[in-house]
């Protein structure tokens, strides 16, 4: 069970204490790979956290790169989230279908346009549903609230930036995937994509970092995972995955351990491994 913080973590039983809030704002920030034939839109249409609003992270996203939700241009950002009626002043928690997945990358964009009152909810719609708690499938009352937006560019790599990393060592390189996708045992799930990883990364799967139930394990554990993968904590450290969305999983774990010298490389494994001229590492380490 999560210690709640309104700025990376919160449970179900404080979201359930704060669910009538005037300035508490929900948002379903749930999203499938397209392989997994889903549509995530239509889930919450048919139920969702009482006042939810559905965060489209393929729409909130800029529209102009080839890469699949990217971090939108900061004005695309104000103008969906004024379109969803949230805004300054408002504390923001934000849930997926599936645990802890996606919803960790919605708290990143806010974290990256400046906003830090944005919590994910530990366990998900799916810990909220089995605990029998009320849902609902009306759409919410929108109310525009402007949002200021200051980009805080240190929370987000470029291929450039991380390919030095990746040569120099001075910074940890964190991969969430799966570790046979890691190592290139495993297909890819995008096609096109070399097999393997960033040269000098470390390999920490997401879903190791939570609980059976889907809950994020506790500080503790967290560290002590990072710390057997061979991470060294006191380097800054750049987050990556398939394509940048469970690499904010292990951002969150990292800032829920004190650890705020991060960084998402938001093209990830589908820019990487679709560039022939960088190089790829294989194996388990």
């Amino acid at each position: 069970m999560a210690i709640d913080d309104p700025k990376t973590l919160v449970s179900t039983d404080w979201l359930a204490a704060h669910l009538k809030d005037p300035d508490l704002r929900i948002l379903d920030g749930t999203w499938h790979m397209p392989h997994e034939n889903r549509d995530a839109r239509a889930e919450y249409e048919a139920a969702h956290i009482p006042g939810a609003r559905y965060f489209d992270i393929d729409d909130v996203a800029d529209g102009r790169s080839d890469l699949p939700h990217m971090a939108p241009p900061t004005e695309k950002f104000m103008s969906r989230l004024r379109a969803m009626g949230v805004g300054d002043g408002h504390q923001v928690v934000v849930y997926d279908m599936n645990g802890i997945t996606t919803a960790p990358r919605v708290w990143w964009l806010f974290r990256l346009m400046g906003q830090e009152n944005i919590a994910v909810l530990d366990g998900g719609f799916a810990r909220w549903q089995a605990e029998g708690r009320e849902i609902e499938d009306l759409p919410p009352m929108i109310r525009d609230r402007h949002m200021t937006v200051r980009r805080q560019n240190h929370l987000v790599k470029d291929v450039t930036q991380v390919s030095a990393a990746s040569k120099l060592g001075d910074y940890e390189i964190i991969d969430a995937r799966s570790a046979g996708r890691f190592a290139g045992t495993e297909d890819e799930p995008r096609e096109g994509l070399r097999g393997g990883h960033i040269p000098g990364s470390k390999s920490v799967p997401f879903l190791d970092l939570l609980n059976e139930d889907k809950t994020m394990k506790d500080a503790d554990t967290l560290r002590a995972i990072f710390e057997k993968a061979g991470v060294d904590l006191s380097k800054p450290a750049i987050t990556t995955c398939g394509s940048g969305v469970t690499a904010c999983v292990l951002s969150l774990a990292m800032e829920r351990i004190g650890k705020t010298d991060w960084s998402v490389y938001d093209g990830s494994w589908t820019e990487w491994g679709a560039f022939p001229t960088l190089p790829v590492a294989t194996g388990e380490t």
